[in-house]
């Protein structure tokens, strides 16, 4: 009759000489538990175990934080290369630096590429390959242990063998022990007592055999065994050494290409910023806040500096009537016609002059005379030129005219802010509503823009005069006094 195939090689006898394996194991163990069967004991190889099993541990935690590792360093890959690809898509093409900035977002991607390459081949893959032999050490550990039981319970069955000889030894057969003996003839009586001796002879023959095959088996797998596991725990020192030298090696080489690249992207932006700046001077480049005015620009290089007019003579209250009159004596009064508008002598054109001598320039006079001073000194009335003699309108010219404050060099005229006005520039000055501003020409009349003035606040140059802040503004900002 065939035997039954199970596949995969087992057959029906295999298993049930599996089977009957376990349960003799598991037999003899409990007669070790229970002191009834020797057990095997080697101090030196369960230590051994004890390292494998606490290296293989370390080994495995190092293996899957160095995977996790890897991971953060692809994701940083990932991130980095979105920034500096957004950095490279809004660098427009007229910036300076514009190729050298994608030269610096390739050489990063390329960076952190060969970094994480490195990383795996170097120290993932030899991680793999350390990790790899433990787990054929584990199962070839289990089946040592599976053989040491079978290696007791051969010498445990050899024992109990020897002592049934020893004790049918002492034992003579002097009448039959069973029916089958009873009944065997005289003369076949030491036959059959001869066969039970062969049989008894051959349960130990087998016994003693088992025993030495369990003890060969046991033998070959608990000596490799013993040389193999106080090599491989003293193999990890070794390769944590190389294993951190190369993550630590990597991972320096990798930080200086990278900081590298860093301050060339650092220097490229720092000379945009500089080259930015520049043409900003060159061109307008002032905006305003918003909530202000419409911009109305308004060039005040083409305002005409107010020249004042020569010095006048103002009589006082102590003059006389008669005084007063010499000094329009026909004499040393020019002719006047009233028809003629054009003539710069009427006495009301002359009068609106002599008012608002910052609107008008007096027309100089074809003989010029010294000119005196009747302010401090206004007895000598004779030597006033004529065309200098004010309109008599005695109330309005007997009171002498209050003195002006110093005004900053160039001054042109005083403005009053309308709006706040907050700087954007270190060039610019800051204003307040209400503030008043003294305008003066530029010092390079190249450098104004149109709608933009050159001014200092009134209360900072009457409280520090030359040290007062001078800046730029907006024109349509203020308005003129």
């Amino acid at each position: 009759m065939a035997e039954l195939n199970l596949g995969k090689g087992l057959t029906a006898g295999k298993v049930a000489s599996n089977v009957q394996k376990k349960l003799t194991r598991a037999q003899e163990k409990v007669l070790q538990k229970l002191g009834k069967a020797d057990e095997t004991k080697d101090v030196a190889f369960e230590e051994g175990v004890i390292n494998f099993n606490k290296q293989y541990a370390e080994g495995s935690k190092l293996q899957r934080d160095l995977r996790a590792y890897l991971e953060a360093v692809k994701a940083m890959h990932e991130s980095s290369k979105n920034v500096q690809a957004c950095l490279a898509d809004m660098y427009e093409h007229e910036w300076y630096g514009k190729n050298e900035v994608e030269s610096i977002v390739e050489d990063c991607d390329v960076l952190w590429t060969d970094y994480h390459q490195k990383l795996v081949d170097h120290a993932l893959i030899s991680m793999d390959t350390y990790l790899g032999q433990f787990p054929d050490i584990k199962a070839r550990i289990a089946k040592r242990d599976r053989k040491l039981v079978d290696y007791d319970s051969a010498r445990h069955n050899y024992a109990t063998t020897h002592k049934t000889k020893k004790k049918d030894g002492g034992i003579k057969i002097t009448k039959p022990s069973s029916l089958l003996e009873r009944a065997t003839p005289g003369w076949a009586q030491g036959i059959l007592s001869a066969h039970n001796v062969a049989q008894s002879s051959l349960s130990r023959s087998q016994a003693e055999e088992e025993l030495e095959r369990a003890q060969k088996v046991f033998e070959e797998i608990n000596i490799d065994l013993q040389e193999e596991l106080p090599s491989l725990w003293n193999s990890r020192v070794g390769f944590y050494v190389s294993t951190f030298q190369s993550l630590a090696g990597f991972e320096e080489k990798f930080h200086k290409e990278i900081s590298r690249l860093d301050q060339d992207l650092y220097d490229v932006l720092e000379a945009l910023e500089k080259s930015d700046t520049t043409s900003g001077n060159d061109t307008t480049n002032h905006t305003l806040r918003p909530g202000g005015p419409p911009p109305i620009p308004k060039s005040p290089s083409k305002l005409k500096p107010a020249v004042p007019p020569p010095p006048k003579v103002t009589p006082c209250k102590d003059m006389k009537q008669e005084q007063i009159v010499n000094l329009f004596d026909a004499a040393a009064a020019p002719d006047i016609s009233i028809t003629s508008p054009t003539e710069p002598a009427n006495w009301d054109s002359w009068g609106e002059a002599a008012s608002s001598p910052a609107e008008a320039e007096p027309e100089p006079s074809p003989e010029p005379e010294p000119e005196p001073e009747p302010v401090q000194e206004p007895e000598p009335v004779e030597e006033a030129a004529p065309e200098e003699t004010p309109a008599p309108e005695p109330e309005e010219t007997v009171a002498a005219a209050p003195s002006e404050p110093e005004m900053p060099p160039g001054f042109l005229f005083k403005v009053k802010v309308m709006h706040d006005y907050a700087a954007n520039d270190t060039d610019e000055l800051e204003m307040k509503a209400t503030d008043v501003v003294l305008v003066i020409p530029f010092d390079n009349p190249e450098e104004q823009d149109d709608g933009w003035l050159m001014g200092i606040k009134e209360a900072d140059w009457l409280q520090n005069k030359e040290n007062a802040v001078k800046g730029v503004f907006p024109e349509n900002f203020t308005e003129r006094l």
